[in-house]
């Protein structure tokens, strides 16, 4: 059985459960896109955040970093062709794959978004000294990377064989 979670542990995922709250709200997404000017889906935005993140990646790699099916990033990857901000591009190691690649326009919508996003996170963060955000950042970097770590090995165990049979 599962250790039961520690106080401090349970104080995280409700705070996780308000930020999440915060920020997935349809209003909240549509004033940052509309100041953004940039018409895509949470889904899109997210995509399009991870590509520029992280240069080229095929679609699966996109899909494991999200934590969501391939499908899913297919279609969102074809919505973002159309929009025109990314392009598919020959995977350099292996010619018949591709990977997901940022246009110009590409670029300059995510660094609307991003300006946009950190404007209110600016004002609302402005008490805060330089060191408590960059601790911030840092802990908020490491609990992800944990979180993604965690999921690939629970989806690694999930899809083991069982022992025996």
């Amino acid at each position: 059985a599962a250790p039961s979670a520690s106080p401090e542990v349970i104080e995280i995922e409700r705070a996780l459960s308000r930020i999440t709250y915060l920020s997935t709200r349809a209003r909240q997404h549509d004033r940052l896109m509309a100041l953004a000017g940039v018409p895509l889906d949470r889904a899109a935005v997210a995509l399009l955040r991870q590509i520029a993140d992280s240069d080229a990646l095929r679609p699966g790699e996109l899909a494991q970093r999200l934590g969501v099916e391939a499908s899913h990033v297919t279609r969102t990857v074809q919505q973002l062709q159309r929009s025109g901000y990314v392009t598919r591009v020959p995977d350099p190691d292996d010619g018949r794959a591709q990977r997901i690649q940022l246009t110009v326009e590409g670029r300059r919508a995510v660094g609307r978004i991003r300006d946009a996003g950190t404007r209110g996170m600016q004002l609302a963060l402005a008490d805060w000294s330089p060191q408590e955000l960059s601790q911030l950042a840092t802990l908020f970097h490491r609990m992800v990377d944990d979180f993604l770590a965690y999921a690939a090995e629970d989806d690694a165990d999930q899809q083991a064989p069982a022992s025996g049979t």
